[in-house]
């Protein structure tokens, strides 16, 4: 057997492929780009509970959340109450802007971002196969949502206990449960958040694979993320707000129902699914055909 096609051999192995994976990752977490990115979003649960805590003195006036509250402003008027509401409250502030766009600036540069290093060629001589890279960079993608998001919640459940009590959880239908399950659901609410990001990285990566330039392709992201918020917040275009990849992001509330609302949660994951199959297709398409020369 050749070299070449022992390599063939070598790349078909589920093991080679998951180590390519962890490389990427890998890789992706040494950034200092990203540790950026991750301090920042860190930093956004602290300056919530500082601010809050301030307002407040540290005291417990904060009104309880009614059937009808919503997300943002009820689970601040929780958090006086509860430190554990400090995690809700920072991913709907940083949900519409702050996590996205670090999702954008990571999503934008998977493969422009090697294209424009140069190092996109080297990349594909190797045996991994065009379909098996984009699917990798994907992948580190969805990791960086994961990590994102669990550092957003993570931050602020350590602020929140830090600055504030924490105890039986009031839920916005006006019921309480223990804290055990009030941390679970936070845990859940995390997750749906990071779910809530695929269909836009795949937004991003299929813009990736449009341009040879990391900076032009992640401002092209961050750009349709700023004109998607737009457009969801024009009442006349109420029509369209259904097919917008943020309209159900702030459905992750609902977790913090009894029982949990599940409606506006399943078309959120099924408009996520459409958004990953259009558009993680459409990368497919134009990465394997593109003519990579640098």
């Amino acid at each position: 057997m050749s070299q070449a096609e022992a390599e063939q051999v070598r790349s078909r192995n589920p093991l080679w492929t998951l180590g390519l994976l962890r490389s990427e990752i890998t890789t992706l977490l040494r950034r200092h780009r990203t540790w950026a990115l991750l301090g920042v979003l860190a930093a956004v649960p602290v300056l919530i509970g500082i601010a809050v805590r301030i307002e407040t003195g540290g005291g417990g006036g904060g009104g309880a959340g009614g059937p009808d509250g919503g997300a943002g402003p009820a689970f601040l008027a929780q958090v006086t109450n509860n430190g554990v509401f400090l995690v809700f409250a920072a991913l709907a502030a940083t949900l519409p802007v702050f996590l996205p766009m670090a999702v954008g600036v990571v999503a934008g540069d998977a493969i422009a971002g090697e294209a424009s290093s140069g190092t996109l060629r080297y990349l594909l001589v190797a045996p991994a196969g065009r379909t098996r890279l984009l699917l990798v960079k994907y992948a580190s993608v969805l990791a960086f949502c994961l990590v994102a998001t669990l550092v957003v919640a993570a931050s602020a459940l350590a602020v929140g206990a830090l600055l504030f009590p924490v105890g039986e959880v009031t839920t916005i239908s006006g019921t309480r449960i223990g804290i055990g399950e009030g941390l679970v659901r936070a845990g859940l609410t995390a997750l749906v958040v990071a779910v809530s990001l695929t269909g836009f990285a795949a937004l991003g990566l299929f813009v990736s694979t449009l341009t040879g330039s990391g900076i032009g392709a992640m401002a092209a992201t961050v750009g349709l993320l700023i004109t998607v918020q737009i457009l969801d917040s024009i009442p006349q275009l109420s029509g369209v707000h259904p097919y917008l990849f943020a309209h159900y992001w702030m459905s992750f509330a609902d977790v913090l129902r009894e029982p949990v609302h599940w409606d506006d949660l399943i078309k959120n994951f099924q408009l996520q699914g459409l958004y990953v199959a259009v558009f993680g297709s459409a990368a497919w398409a134009r990465f394997t055909a593109k003519d990579v020369t640098a």
